[in-house]
């Protein structure tokens, strides 16, 4: 039998990248792909060896379709828009299942939702499956080279990032000159990059981006691509620092091209 994997998807380019990995690595997987209306993109949906269309929030529907197609492994990639989820209109799985969460942020929605995948005999993998190879090793990744000030702020901004992520408040903090300037909360890392850029006058900015302590890799892993090198660009960010090992670079050689053309510093830190 062949191996079927449902993707979840979100928007973005990590769809899109998941799917090409796994054509690549898996040749003979048939892809089964659940959209989201006003997320997934029309085109690539249609890629998929098989896909439907769901609100946020039609849970049952979508594992439905899942077993339907006899897929027994899944995987969730790309993002949902906060709006969507203030607008959730829950069907009855998805009402009973935030019904029992105590705290309903990322990490136990999402391992919910794992839960009830495996209920019906749907492994959720992790969302890293087949992108091993993009997750930068630590060092210099692209960009100019950083001078000492720039390096200061990277180690210190990493510090902070992973005192934030432990409190679950963000996994994104902004800093410059050894100042805290933003800390990404609800509203995600494009609106943090542009709250710190506005504070920091666009000037010497560093960004930094880490996991979780003990990040489950399922869901909400670290990102960076192209549009986070523009916004940083946009807002005066010379120097992104990520966690070694545990972020995936999307669009990497456009990631590049982006930084030596906007002269932004790329850095793997552990």
């Amino acid at each position: 039998m062949p191996r079927i994997i449902g993707i979840i998807s979100g928007s973005g380019i990590y769809p899109e990248e998941f799917m090409a990995a796994a054509r690549a690595k898996a040749p003979d997987a048939r892809l089964i792909m659940a959209a989201f209306k006003g997320e997934t993109r029309e085109e690539l949906a249609e890629q998929a060896d098989a896909s439907a269309w769901f609100r946020v929030g039609q849970l049952g529907k979508m594992i439905k379709f899942l077993r339907k197609e006899g897929a027994t492994e899944a995987v969730m990639v790309g993002q949902i828009a906060p709006r969507n989820l203030f607008d959730l209109r829950p069907d009855l799985r998805t009402a009973m299942l935030l019904a029992r969460l105590k705290q309903k942020n990322a990490e136990s929605i999402f391992g919910a939702i794992a839960e009830e995948l495996a209920k019906d005999g749907i492994t959720l993998l992790p969302a890293t499956t087949f992108l091993e190879d993009i997750m930068p090793a630590a060092g210099h990744v692209c960009g100019p080279a950083l001078d000492e000030s720039a390096t200061q702020d990277a180690e210190y901004g990493f510090k902070i990032a992973k005192e934030t992520s432990r409190l679950d408040i963000g996994q994104t903090v902004i800093v410059r000159n050894g100042t805290v300037l933003a800390v990404e909360a609800f509203e995600g890392t494009n609106a943090c990059i542009r709250r710190g850029g506005e504070l920091g006058k666009g000037k010497d900015i560093t960004l930094a981006k880490v996991s979780k302590p003990n990040q489950d890799f399922r869901f909400d892993v670290p990102v960076v691509g192209p549009d986070t090198v523009k916004n940083c660009a946009k807002s005066g960010v010379r120097t992104i620092a990520i966690e070694a090992g545990k972020t995936l670079m999307l669009g990497g050689d456009e990631v590049r091209a982006m930084c030596n053309e906007h002269k932004v510093s790329i850095v793997a830190l552990t």
